[in-house]
């Protein structure tokens, strides 16, 4: 159950169910909501870590011989 207690239902097709069910083996998750909470937390791994390695490259700079004046 959540934090609040509340729960809810989502409807979602049946080759979703499908994957869900296997990642659910896979990862040994006791529930939906533990693997939905997994894919959510790698997710947001994913995207901080390649919003940081795009940070530390140099802004482009053209060359003045790249130019056709």
């Amino acid at each position: 159950m959540t934090a609040s207690g509340k729960r809810t239902t989502i409807q979602i097709d049946g080759e979703t169910h499908r994957l869900l069910q296997h990642l659910k083996r896979a990862e040994g998750a006791s529930s939906y909501a533990q693997v939905i909470r997994s894919l959510i937390r790698k997710t947001k791994r994913l995207t901080k870590s390649t919003m940081e390695s795009l940070s530390e490259l140099p802004p482009f700079r053209r060359e003045n011989r790249d130019r056709l004046d």
